[in-house]
């Protein structure tokens, strides 16, 4: 229910009926609202318009380091929110923005990432390595669908790499997170995610039988316990040495 306010900003109409979704309407199809008083019997109608929206899952920006000169490190710092179907191609657009600014390594940042769409978890990690299994599937009469990349993908697979994860961090999310640290692609930051049914260690008991556990991506080293979500903060703590939460780049490189 939608209200809208009249000329002296009392609530005038409210919305008593709306238009049906599975009208078979498409992209810019036109909708009619009609709206009724909340005080009179009067009505109205009111025509809306509904079309596609594309939301960029991704928040990127170059941080400088506090070095001088030639010392001083440009990091390209990359917020990736969920797994949508915008997602691998706005980390590419990202990716080939901070490259015009120089930068001279990456930071993936995962936190609170809950996931999304696999098959783009799966495009992002084929954008960072070279070669490589990113992740298998194997179902209960053990058959395998393995998905790996030979490089033919990659546009960023030489920068070091840093991914930043927490116990928000889930199912796409581990996925990609774990392809990169396995691989030996990236160094993992943060705290141990989630832990959702997508990933699993499998071990053999004695008897022949197997226990599949639930396991989640360990990262390489912690952060520090202050360290901010937001880029702006991310960025003071690579340059401030004196501060609670300042991050050495040199972590960045395995």
């Amino acid at each position: 229910m939608a209200l809208a306010r009249s000329g002296n900003g009392g609530v005038r109409w409210v919305v008593a009926a709306a238009w049906n979704w599975r009208s078979g309407g498409g992209v810019m199809s036109e909708m009619e609202v009609v709206l009724a008083s909340r005080k009179e019997m009067d009505s109205g109608e009111v025509m809306n318009w509904r079309e596609k929206v594309s939301l960029n899952p991704v928040q990127s920006r170059v941080c400088v380091t506090s070095g001088l000169g030639k010392d001083a490190v440009r990091i390209g710092y990359i917020k990736l929110t969920t797994f949508n179907q915008n997602a691998s191609g706005a980390v590419k657009e990202a990716i080939e923005t901070l490259r015009q600014n120089n930068v001279n390594a990456f930071v993936l940042d995962l936190r609170d990432n809950s996931g999304g769409l696999f098959p783009e978890g799966i495009e992002i990690a084929k954008i960072w390595m070279d070669k490589g299994v990113i992740v298998y599937i194997c179902d209960s009469r053990g058959v395998r669908d393995i998905y790996d990349t030979d490089g033919s993908n990659a546009i960023a697979a030489s920068e070091p790499l840093a991914v930043l994860v927490n116990k928000g961090t889930a199912s796409a999310s581990e996925i990609l997170a774990g392809a990169l640290k396995d691989n030996k692609r990236a160094v993992v930051l943060g705290e141990p995610t989630f832990g959702k049914g997508k990933i699993q260690s499998v071990f053999e008991l004695s008897d022949g039988s197997g226990l599949a556990v639930t396991v989640g991506v360990i990262p390489d080293h912690p952060l520090p316990a202050s360290f901010p979500k937001d880029d702006e903060g991310f960025c003071g703590c690579l340059q401030d040495s004196a501060s609670g939460c300042y991050l050495n780049v040199g972590l960045f490189s395995r």
